[in-house]
């Protein structure tokens, strides 16, 4: 918003520091001051002013009194020196009726007779332009004059016009229609608040005024308006007309209904000294409740300990009076009584933000704060839930969040659903993962999957962690659950082969011969394979909360070995019902501490094997710690594992 240097020079006895200065101390203040521009004998400053500070400071009084405030320095707000007529009373020219008394807190009217409309002088001329308004005529020139003095919006309307002499503050009726002074036409509706006379709309409320009253060179007799219109109102019509103002810029944010009085005798006072006219002598005024200040105490300990310094009492009253703030009493906590154009004030901390600002936030010294650093107790399931997702994100899985409800029947059925649809609690994850599969499969042919959910079964609940591959298979997924237990610290974990189920038990949802049950130890943790009548489907279902029972932060240290490793593979033929671990027992048994690593990689059961036949094929890792393997040695340690399998008649090493 543009504001004249000189004009704000007006208030003060004393020189005002230069614009450059001044704009310098507006900003450490908490006013955002822009460019600074020569305009003739006059300077602009171009000051951002924060919505909350809009009610007064949209105005060169309300900035004004702010510079008094920084510089310490006396303001001075002349009174209006009105010549009134008193043998005219302006009730008996005009009469005004709130009817939307929700919507217009304030109403007041004051009639100036004989005028002469006509130019504005130079310097009300020089004044509008140098703030950026083209002048009119010396009547209107005035009102905005007021408006940009006092940041109460101002209309002039001529008496002659108004149909029965009538002022009506009212909602407008469906479908009518005004024609404001710029001739633009707009269509109204009964969200929008108007001034009407007793049979059309005169003015959109706190926005703009309409042709029909216009002042002219012909106006002998006007009716000065200053109002004060609801916020909410009157932001809600400029939007839906899309008429923008100066006027609806100030309304939309609020002003002192006080500030009605003050406005519209200063206006009454500059229009007579430029256009002449007799000055009728009351107002009629329309103010259903009355705005009173507040009172606020201040505690001067809480403000200490607010900005982290001690101003004395002194000093603050002193400060709180420069902004147009009261001290009642002397006693402590200061009583301050907020004056009623200060609109943003409501809180003891708003007071101490004031004299914060005021005192100069580059005086308070920069102090790290002392505090007691007492770090929250940890909460493992909160500890262990972020480092598992972030180890299924690190290998390219998307989480998943699922509904806890689902519609096929479950053990546990909600009392009150919100949902009929879904009134079950879901005894697993798998079911929702697979509809998310099946839904995305459309657009991505492999997919990764995993969701860290809730299920119930049997009255209880229970965190699992499943996941699920599409376009990979069952080793890929191995790989990936083996590296979460490595990561997570838990050791002596392998795969027992899949165990034939009842129908009726979750377990069903696997494939029997291509899946395996995960353990540690003898804790059976959760499944791993393919799922049932999902052949191109591969996933993992674990039991969150017995995993992180397992789980450790400590881990093993095993210096890696700097020579080489010798990779060797094998298959053996066993019966279908044999276990796996139980092959893998013989082989760490008989490999030692050469055989570093022993790892199933394929099952094979079907054509070219015989019947009540399985094909178990494993890689072997040899590795010694302090010298590079001979293949001699290799040799040795192999033939010693086929040997020992051998011993067992119904395997067969396969060469």
């Amino acid at each position: 918003m543009i504001f004249s240097y000189n004009w704000l020079q007006s208030f003060f006895t004393r020189k005002l520091p230069k614009p450059e200065k001044l704009a310098e101390l507006l900003t450490m203040h908490s006013f955002e001051v822009g460019e600074v521009k020569k305009a003739g004998s006059d300077w602009t400053l171009d000051i951002d002013v924060l919505p909350n500070r809009a009610g007064d400071c949209f105005s060169h009084f309300g900035i004004a009194r702010e510079i008094a405030a920084i510089i310490n320095s006396k303001f001075e707000i002349r009174n209006s020196k009105q010549i009134i007529n008193s043998k005219l009373q302006t009730k008996d020219f005009v009469s005004v009726d709130v009817r939307a008394k929700q919507a217009c807190l304030r109403y007041t009217a004051k009639v100036i007779t004989d005028v002469k409309v006509g130019p504005s002088p130079k310097w009300l001329k020089d004044k509008l332009e140098v703030c950026g308004l083209n002048s009119i005529n010396n009547v209107v020139d005035a009102a905005n004059y007021v408006m940009l003095e006092t940041g109460q919006p101002m209309h002039a309307f001529d008496l002659e016009k108004l149909e029965d002499q009538k002022i009506i503050v009212r909602f407008a009726k469906e479908d009518e229609k005004i024609t404001t002074l710029d001739n633009q036409v707009f269509n109204l509706n009964p969200a929008i608040l108007v001034i009407a006379d007793v049979k059309k709309p005169v003015a959109i409320a706190g926005i703009k005024g309409g042709t029909s009253p216009e002042i002219s060179e012909a106006t002998k007799t006007i009716v000065l308006e200053s109002a004060n219109f609801d916020p909410t109102i009157t932001r809600r019509a400029s939007k839906e007309l899309n008429l923008k103002t100066d006027a609806s810029l100030r309304f939309e944010h609020g002003i002192d209904p006080n500030l009605s009085e003050i406005a519209i005798d200063r206006a009454a006072e500059i229009i007579s000294r430029v256009a002449g006219g007799q000055i009728a002598s009351g107002l009629v005024d329309f103010y259903s409740k009355k705005v009173l200040p507040k009172r606020i105490k201040l505690d001067l300990d809480y403000l200490k300990s607010l900005l982290g310094i001690e101003i004395s009492a002194a000093e603050v009253k002193v400060i709180l009076n420069s902004l147009g703030f009261k001290i009642i009493g002397v006693r402590l906590p200061l009583l301050v009584e907020i004056p009623t154009f200060r609109l943003d004030i409501s809180l003891q901390e708003d007071l101490i933000e004031e004299v914060g600002r005021i005192y100069g936030y580059d005086k308070i010294p920069v102090v790290f704060p002392l505090a007691s650093l007492i770090p929250p107790v940890r909460n493992d399931n909160l500890f262990w839930t972020s480092i598992v997702k972030d180890i299924f994100r690190g290998v390219g899985f998307t989480e998943i969040y699922n509904y806890s409800f689902q519609k096929e029947a479950g053990e546990v059925e909600v009392e009150n659903p919100q949902s009929l649809e879904y009134r079950y609690l879901r005894p697993s994850l798998i079911p929702n993962l697979l509809k998310n599969v099946e839904k995305n499969s459309v657009n991505f042919k492999k997919i990764k999957i995993f969701e860290l959910g809730k299920v119930f079964e049997d009255k209880t609940e229970k965190r699992m962690l499943t996941g699920m591959l599409v376009g990979e298979d069952f080793y890929r997924l191995k790989g990936v659950i083996d590296s979460l237990f490595n990561k997570l610290g838990i050791v002596k974990v392998w795969y027992d082969d899949y165990q034939a189920s009842p129908e009726d038990s979750p377990k069903s949802l696997w494939h029997h011969k291509k899946s395996a049950e995960i353990k540690v130890r003898d804790i059976e943790l959760g499944f791993l394979g393919e799922l049932k009548d999902k052949p191109n489907i591969v996933a993992f279902d674990l039991d969150f909360d017995k995993l992180t029972a397992l789980a450790s932060e400590e881990h093993e240290y095993r210096q890696i070995s700097k020579y080489p490793a010798t990779i060797r593979d094998l298959a053996v033929l066993v019966p279908a019902l044999t276990r796996v671990e139980e092959v893998l027992n013989v082989i760490e048994t008989a490999g030692g501490s050469i055989l570093k690593d022993v790892d199933l990689f394929d099952i094979y059961e079907g054509e070219g094997i015989g019947d009540g036949k399985k094909n178990l094929a494993f890689h072997f890792v040899y590795q010694a710690e302090d010298r590079t393997l001979t293949s001699i040695e290799v040799y040795k340690i192999h033939q010693k594992i086929i040997e020992a399998l051998e011993e067992n008649p119904e395997w067969e090493v396969r060469r």
